[in-house]
């Protein structure tokens, strides 16, 4: 029994906790549903000819009957198909995200697996779940001691200061910090403490200074991946050596070589390869047996097959319930490729786009999907976020400049409170749904479509408790943004910046957009319509749409014209 139990415990102490959120997130995942969580019978206002009645409707449970309620599905790439998500431990999870290897910054297809797994992260926080969410960072690895080589520079150093620009990135990208970023070089008495009882169990032998893991002694090995032991070969970073006793045996253990940094061992110095890492960080701070494992589809073989085969070995009873991967990005219909060079950072997209496009850009796609990244397809969402971040910023303009201080009322209209739970109902049930985040977005069109008709519509304007209905359409849907990571600090400046991401797409400055629409105004005053259709056309071409009202003319972001063309002839 005690065996069983060191096998289950982990060889950290670690308390499981929820991610650390702001108050403003915090609070936002509190009243998520907040309309139908204290049960209320709440009176809605009915207009039928010019007779005015209020109905009563009842809405929904309380928020843990809600919660109980709503079943989360997550797809297994072990079994192949959705399961019913059930944790180890009721109310908690422990969840292991394989992290970069930092060596450079960081490209689009890493932003797609840590935004993939925030949302994740945040939709098991909302379902009131404790959340263990440890993502490793690889800085002893043979890319880095390369590129540390290229430059003149320790690698350790090099990688510290690559993990700091990851830091960066993923704050950009408004993805929460884990639990715990373990890193490999922090851990060595824990890699050869995990190898060691490997060897203990004849699943691996020694070979000059270097130990390999033996796959013949895993007859399971490739349940993951579904690859027979025969088709196997040396993968991605698995050297192949004649030493071997078979082709796909893996290191466990690499001997020092000149220039490179080592640990001392008992089989000598090195440094371990590539798989053992995860297996003993995640064992380290989450135990043997833990709830998601997860990362990129091209981790499904080698590196997570043999992180199963090696923890296995080092503990049979070694489990780990769902196993998730998310898809590739592709570029321009094409796989991206460091080694192709046909890839972007991260840097160099935000460079041109607002961090928050990019991530509505990621999760516009279901996760498990291919995605295929084209100047429309962020172009397209750079304009999506800006009018919804528009229209919920009119929104609070509005309610900002009423008297009383607008709330949640006991009375709203049906229509409202119609369009408010068909909206929660389809965010929660698609996010349930293995995480289709492509639905929840598009089922924001109904509830924007409605804030705008009140702002802005004659009929809107003129409707009963129209305050009241706009203060909870915007909470209703700056909820299920948190959820998404879509909030901004303020709909304002995220506007703003919006708006100086399209300026220099365009290469022009907000003076002269101005200028541009000064000269409008003059030609349309003297009705040369022509060149007045001509100086919107000709910022309609690089992306910057004139908006005239009888306030005057402003512009926003806009998808440019030859863009939307191609959006339109595409199938």
């Amino acid at each position: 029994m005690a065996t069983l139990l060191k096998c289950y415990k982990p060889v950290l102490p670690f308390e499981s906790r929820k991610i650390p959120i702001a108050a403003a997130a915090a609070a936002a995942f509190k009243s998520f549903r907040y309309y139908s969580r204290t049960r209320p019978t709440v009176r809605c206002l009915s207009t039928i000819g010019n007779a005015k009645s209020t109905v009563e409707i009842k809405v929904g449970g309380t928020e843990t009957e809600l919660r109980k309620q709503q079943q989360l599905w997550l797809h297994n790439t072990m079994s192949k198909q959705k399961e019913l998500f059930i944790p180890k431990v009721p109310g908690k999870v422990g969840m292991y995200v394989c992290g970069v290897t930092a060596y450079d910054l960081s490209h689009i297809g890493h932003a797609r697996v840590y935004v993939c797994f925030d949302v994740l992260c945040r939709y098991l926080n909302y379902l009131g779940y404790e959340v263990n969410y440890v993502r490793n960072f690889t800085d002893v690895d043979d890319k880095i001691i390369a590129r540390a080589n290229e430059l003149s520079e320790d690698p350790i150093k090099l990688s510290r200061r690559f993990c700091e620009e990851f830091h960066q990135d993923m704050s950009y990208l408004h993805c929460l910090p884990p639990s715990v970023e373990p890193r490999v070089s922090d851990h060595m008495p824990h890699i050869i403490d995990m190898i060691e009882k490997i060897l203990d169990k004849g699943c691996a032998y020694r070979v000059d200074g270097d130990v390999y893991f033996s796959v013949d002694k895993f007859p399971e090995y490739g349940k993951l991946s579904g690859r027979k032991l025969e088709d196997n070969r040396a993968g991605e970073r698995v050297a192949v050596d004649a030493r071997k006793k078979h082709p796909a045996d893996f290191a466990l253990w690499k001997s020092a070589k000149e220039g490179e940094p080592f640990w001392e061992s008992p089989w000598g110095p090195g440094r371990p390869g590539w798989h053992i890492e995860c297996s003993a960080m995640s064992a380290a701070y989450l135990g043997y047996t833990f709830d998601i494992h997860g990362g990129g589809m091209d981790l499904v073989f080698p590196h997570h097959e043999n992180e199963i085969a090696q923890s296995c070995a080092a503990c049979k009873t070694s489990n780990i319930s769902y196993w998730i991967h998310n898809g590739f990005v592709n570029i321009d219909s094409e796989k991206m490729s460091k080694s192709s060079g046909n890839f972007f950072t991260i840097r160099q997209v935000i460079e041109l786009y607002h961090p928050l496009a990019l991530r509505l850009f990621l999760i516009g796609t279901h996760y498990r999907s291919p995605i295929n990244y084209t100047i429309v397809q962020i172009e397209s969402a750079s304009d999506r976020l800006f009018y919804i971040y528009q229209a919920l910023y009119d929104c609070q303009i509005l309610v900002s400049q009423h008297d009383k201080e607008a709330s949640w009322k006991d009375s709203i209209p049906a229509e409202t409170a119609s369009c408010i739970n068909k909206f929660q109902d389809e965010v929660l049930s698609s996010v349930s749904d293995d995480l289709h985040t492509p639905v929840a977005l598009a089922a924001m069109s109904d509830p924007l479509k409605l804030i705008n008709d009140l702002l802005h519509t004659r009929k809107g304007k003129k409707q009963a408790l129209r305050i009241e209905s706009l203060v909870a359409l915007e909470n209703t849907i700056r909820n299920v943004l948190e959820i998404l990571g879509l909030v901004p600090a303020s709909y304002a400046q995220a506007l703003c910046e919006l708006k100086e991401k399209a300026l220099k797409r365009a290469k022009l400055t907000d003076d002269q957009v101005h200028q541009k629409i000064i000269e409008r105004e003059t030609a349309r005053k003297k009705k040369e319509y022509d060149r007045s259709d001509a100086i919107r056309n000709d910022l309609a071409a690089v992306g910057i749409a004139l908006m005239d009202s009888p306030e005057g003319t402003t512009w926003r972001p806009a998808i440019p014209l030859a863009l939307q063309e191609e959006q339109v002839a595409a199938p």
